[in-house]
Parts: C-alpha cells; structure tokens; sequence
C-alpha cells in the first residue's frame, strides 16, 4: 500500500513539472542559452553529502552529481546521489525549481549499519547568487527511504560556476 503512495505522489510531481512559469524577458537574460558547470559541497539526506558537480544545460534542465567519502581504520562512510533539477523560474541571479532525486548512503565494516540507506526525493528549490560565480541553492524535499519512512527534509549547496 505504502509504495502505491509513493507513486502517486510521484505522478502528480511528474505531471505538474510539464507546466511552464515564466518571468517576463527570461528570453532577453544575459548567458541563460548556455551550459555552464559548477562545483562545490551539498549536504541532502536524499541525495548525497559530499563534494558535488552540477551542469546546467543551455536549456529549463541541470544535472547534479554528489559523492562523499570518509575512511578510518575500520570504517568507512559514503554517500552518493544524483539530481534532476527543472527550473519552473529563471532569472541572472535566481532560478526556482522542481528537484528529483536519488541517493545511497553506506555506514560500516563489511556491512551497512544504516537502516533506509537508499533515498528517493522529490520537491522545490531556489538558488540565489552571492558574488559573481558563487551561488547557494536552498531545497525542501519529501525523502522516501528503502525502509518505508517518509520525511520532508531540507537540503542545501554551495557551487562556484565556471562561465
């Protein structure tokens, strides 16, 4: 029954991301027709904490790719995930977006002591221009986890873009 629910809601995220919102002259904003890729340190429980990758395409779609890693004697800590983002606003120094996403995170020696390590999110986000190349990026996302659970999380990033 639980994974009915979860498909639903994703099918009701799935159909509204096709609606388009717009700002008036998002056309006329200097270097949106472009790619442009960034790098920096995102911390989500659906999608990863650690370093991250982002690629926004020269169009509405940008892709994120987070990996963590951290190794003592006897145990090691990972996480790794990826992010669709659909900007639904778009603007020089803000974009607003629907975020989809999946992570895996591992804890442990041999095993995983992690109950639910596989996460997948759905939600919003803002990213907001600090100084010049450097953006922060804001999202609330429902994380459904492999162990049944459901939560509304936020999560937050930080990139340097290469123009």
């Amino acid at each position: 029954m639980r994974i009915v629910s979860v498909l639903t809601i994703l099918s009701v995220f799935a159909l509204s991301s096709s609606a388009q919102v717009t700002t008036s002259g998002l056309s006329n904003a200097k270097g949106l027709n472009q790619g442009v890729q960034g790098l920096g340190f995102a911390i989500s429980a659906a999608t990863g904490l650690g370093v991250s990758y982002r690629y926004h395409l020269p169009s509405k779609t940008s892709l994120q790719g987070v990996f963590g890693i951290i190794k003592t004697s006897d145990k090691l800590a990972l996480s790794l995930g990826g992010e669709y983002q659909y900007d639904l606003v778009r603007g020089v120094d803000t974009r607003f977006f629907f975020i989809g996403g999946i992570g895996y995170y591992y804890n442990g020696s041999g095993k995983n002591d992690i109950i639910g390590p596989s996460r997948i999110g759905v939600g919003i986000g803002g990213e907001f221009k600090i100084h010049e190349a450097f953006h922060i990026s804001v999202g609330a996302l429902y994380t459904f986890y492999s162990d049944s659970q459901v939560l509304p999380l936020p999560q937050i990033s930080a990139h340097y873009y290469f123009f």
